[in-house]
């Protein structure tokens, strides 16, 4: 009985110092904590967005997935005066889908689809350089494979008005299929 005790007793301790250590733990779990920069190069903490639901989304011009960017813009359009935003990270990761400047995927998307959600710099999602945004989504929404890496390019992350990861939907899953999930949050 001493022993489990014990153990409780320095296992709340642990929960306690984990808690208290490191100041907003509120802040830790969700993707307010991290930084960013826009395509334009501007930084950005995605705390800006605090409130809003978010679709989060690595995005590549030259992938059959491509065409989403349209979907992507529709959805965005129904429902960002109601606080929903989509942010969309370029990624060349696969099969080396995105290999445009900056000023090349900004073109690219708002003359071929119109896009006007936000745009970020070019990132990586998987591996040892993945952008710690990434790292922080996979982790809380490993996804249905036996590892969580992303698998290919529109891969989806919908994160409620808390910052906090609640869905993850992978390229196959074209927006329109999304939109009963965002009207559920920006209805809230």
């Amino acid at each position: 009985m001493k022993k489990t005790v014990l153990v409780l007793a320095a296992g709340l301790a642990v929960g306690f110092i984990h808690s208290s250590a490191g100041g907003d733990t509120m802040a830790q779990d969700t993707v307010y904590q991290f930084n960013e920069k826009t395509i334009d190069g501007e930084p950005v903490s995605l705390d800006h967005y605090k409130g809003k639901v978010l679709l989060i989304v690595n995005v590549a011009s030259h992938c059959g997935f491509t065409p989403q960017y349209a979907g992507l813009e529709k959805l965005y359009e129904k429902y960002k005066d109601k606080g929903f935003v989509i942010l969309g990270f370029p990624c060349n990761q696969f099969g080396a889908q995105e290999p445009g400047t900056a000023e090349e995927i900004k073109t690219f998307c708002s003359t071929k689809y119109d896009v006007t959600f936000p745009l970020f710099t070019k990132i990586e999602v998987n591996g040892d350089n993945a952008d710690p945004l990434y790292k922080f989504l996979k982790t809380v929404q490993p996804g249905a494979g036996p590892k969580s890496d992303i698998g290919w390019n529109f891969t989806k992350f919908l994160i409620d008005q808390n910052g906090k990861p609640v869905s993850r939907f992978d390229s196959r899953v074209k927006p329109d299929k999304i939109d009963p999930a965002v009207q559920a949050l920006v209805g809230k």
